[in-house]
């Protein structure tokens, strides 16, 4: 059954809490909305002197300029890849587990304890360190290599990729093939090699918008599209953001590059020798441009990147396409060419 609570609505809310069980009858609770996200409506309740919670409630539509739909049930996926998660990594690394109600499309966590602060924010400051780009490399490679690690039990949980295909593959690649006839068929082939290939848990949305950092640590948010897939996507949609950010950023346009090569080489040591290891990197490079292209002309564009510079790094990625680099190094050092040819 479903119902019209909405979360944002602070009343409802509360009273939602009570006669659940989940709030006392007198326990003092303050809702506070938390804006930035396009698929969830997210609440922080502070709940006196206990640790306070963050809720999170699927959207069927997206918060975005254009049409873009996925069914609230994926809410279901996040709750279990988060309480998946909190197994594989180290303590502290995801917010703990706290509640799901499938009727409500609703979770609830902790909430990450202040002071903290939004690596993207950080980033977006000029504010890079490389050492949180090793740990981030690392806590991507920790999720990668201890799921495949359990691959037997873990597969069958997270075989689905509904939520995989109408949040990233239709409106990432799928959609962008129509916006970039030059690079549709590059497209179409990634979308088919993506959907052919299960070799381990994939986030799917490993982003610094994702990441808090907290007394030095690095905490992953949002797991929405959790999947049993190719690790090589979330290799690439992460570089896209560093990548992305030394393109924005044109005085730490280097710092940023060698923060992309830097993670890559880290996540590299830090996967160990996992049978298909040597084989990540061209798909890694394949993911990199396609998502490099998606978060300028496909449905959830970079909010951060004006007009001149998304034509400018459409630009560059259909001629490092054209280039067909096969390394990390090699990719990076093309695109950051090209966006200083066009200065």
């Amino acid at each position: 059954m479903t119902t019209s609570l909405d979360i944002e609505q602070t009343d409802d809310l509360l009273a939602y809490l009570r006669s659940t069980g989940r709030l006392a009858a007198h326990e003092p609770a303050r809702a506070q909305v938390l804006a930035g996200g396009v698929s969830n409506r997210t609440v922080l309740l502070s709940r006196g002197g206990e640790p306070a919670w963050v809720l999170k409630q699927a959207l069927p539509k997206l918060r975005v300029a254009v049409e873009w739909f996925s069914r609230p049930e994926r809410i279901q996926r996040e709750a279990l890849g988060l309480r998946w998660l909190e197994r594989l990594l180290p303590p502290g690394a995801v917010p703990r587990f706290v509640f799901e109600d499938h009727d409500h499309h609703l979770l609830a966590m902790e909430a990450v304890p202040l002071p903290h602060d939004n690596w993207k924010t950080l980033l977006l400051e000029g504010r890079l360190d490389q050492s949180h780009v090793e740990q981030c490399a690392r806590l991507l490679a920790g999720i990668h290599r201890e799921a495949a690690a359990r691959q037997a039990e873990l597969a069958p949980l997270f075989a689905s990729r509904e939520f995989f295909e109408s949040l990233r593959l239709e409106p990432y690649y799928g959609y962008t093939a129509s916006q970039v006839p030059e690079a549709a068929n590059f497209l179409h082939a990634l979308v088919a090699d993506t959907r052919a290939c299960q070799i381990t848990l994939t986030h799917g949305d490993f982003s610094p918008k994702n990441m808090l950092l907290r007394n030095g640590q690095l905490v992953l948010l949002d797991h929405e599209v959790i999947h049993w897939g190719h690790p090589a996507f979330d290799v690439g949609f992460l570089l896209t953001h560093l990548l992305s950010k030394a393109h924005h950023l044109e005085r730490l346009r280097a710092a940023f590059g060698e923060a992309a090569r830097r993670f890559w080489q880290t996540y590299r040591v830090a996967l160990g020798p996992e049978p298909w290891t040597d084989a990540l990197e061209q798909p890694a490079v394949r993911h990199t441009l396609g998502c490099l292209l998606a978060r300028v002309a496909g449905r959830s564009p970079l909010e951060y990147l004006g007009p001149a510079e998304r034509a400018a790094q459409r630009e560059a990625v259909v001629r490092v396409l054209a280039a067909a680099p096969r390394s990390i190094d090699d990719l990076s050092h093309l695109f950051l060419s090209c966006l200083a040819s066009n200065n």
